[in-house]
């Protein structure tokens, strides 16, 4: 049963309706490939996911993540993510909130968990750390992780950090801003920087990164394990003649160069557009699952749908590509393709 769900993701679908006629109209591949005689109702397949530990799905589809596409990289990105749908008033069911840890160079979940309702993310991500060895391994976050305690974590178990830093750390915040700033407006006083421009269309797009002379006046820099350095991006966005820009500040336990910082913080938004993958191609924010087990199952399964699309059209010889919801439409309509995503046979 499974199985025709994971198939059926991976061609894009989530809905139980759907996946039951995507197993009625590939009855006779599924029996073929995999020896599946009889495909579920939406009724039982709703019935089983709700019935199914998530925890144990969610750990066999993240090992298979790990297996296919492997653990090289030096980023881990860490977000939390509500399935809105849950959080709705009148809703049956608790909200549910998923926190992920996410290798940005190839997409692959090292692991999530659920937060539960009367808590938040940080005790959970301090979880997660402990499942996946950081050494060599950066890891970057919201300012919602942006604490002492998860810094010293982070240390502990051999990584390094760049997390955001706003108002919930306001002394640090506004120390390290106006250290900064300040820097930067003295003429007298070098600041090593870097600066990138990307242009899509009628929007162009400009960062430019600050490191900190020295953090030696930084007075509770002790109290941050590993402390070594820190940045400000400014962003500056130009559309149709208008300009917006905004400052954002980071703390680092790498004593990196801002072209490093650059690309760190910009990669780190990848975990984000997997999420809004789930919201715009899978639709997930609407999706009508009534139990917190079927939620975490579907959520899993599309992170890998994505991630091994993902890798799959990377690899191909071609210069032109296709977008991963078009190569899931693919794979929907020509098993062929779908079978060699399974197998990763290009």
């Amino acid at each position: 049963m499974l199985i025709v769900v994971h198939c059926a993701v991976m061609c894009g679908l989530d809905k139980l309706e759907a996946i039951e006629e995507y197993g009625k109209s590939k009855r006779v591949w599924l029996k073929e490939v995999f020896g599946i005689e009889r495909i579920p109702s939406d009724s039982t397949l709703s019935r089983v996911l709700n019935l199914v530990n998530p925890d144990i799905v969610v750990d066999c589809v993240v090992e298979m993540m790990k297996e296919e596409l492997g653990t090289s990289g030096e980023q881990i990105a860490l977000d939390g993510k509500t399935i809105r749908a849950t959080a709705k008033e009148m809703t049956r069911q608790e909200k549910i909130h998923i926190v992920t840890m996410y290798m940005t160079e190839n997409g692959v979940v090292l692991g999530q968990k659920a937060v539960p309702e009367k808590t938040n993310e940080i005790p959970v991500v301090r979880e997660l750390l402990e499942l996946f060895n950081l050494a060599g391994k950066v890891i970057t976050a919201d300012a919602m992780h942006c604490n002492r305690e998860t810094a010293e974590k982070i240390i502990g178990c051999g990584g390094d950090y760049v997390l955001s830093l706003k108002g919930n750390q306001e002394i640090a915040y506004q120390e390290i801003a106006e250290y900064i700033e300040d820097c930067i407006a003295d003429p007298l006083i070098e600041v090593e920087k870097a600066k990138t421009v990307e242009k899509s269309r009628d929007r162009i797009e400009t960062r430019v990164c600050y490191k900190t002379p020295t953090l030696d006046w930084f007075a509770s820099g002790e109290e941050w394990a590993g402390l070594k350095s820190a940045y400000s991006i400014r962003r500056t966005v130009e559309r149709n003649g208008k300009k917006t820009f905004e400052a954002a500040y980071f703390i680092s336990s790498l004593d990196a160069s801002p072209s490093r910082i650059l690309n760190l913080v910009r990669n780190h938004w990848k975990i984000e557009s997997m999420h809004w993958m789930l919201d715009v191609d899978y639709g997930e924010d609407d999706c009508r699952l009534l139990n917190s087990n079927a939620h975490q199952i579907m959520n899993i399964l599309r992170k890998n749908a994505i991630a091994i699309h993902r890798h799959f059209i990377a690899a191909m010889p071609q210069k032109t590509k296709p977008s991963v919801l078009n190569h899931m439409l693919r794979s929907l309509i020509d098993d062929d393709t779908l079978l060699a995503v399974l197998r990763s046979d290009l």
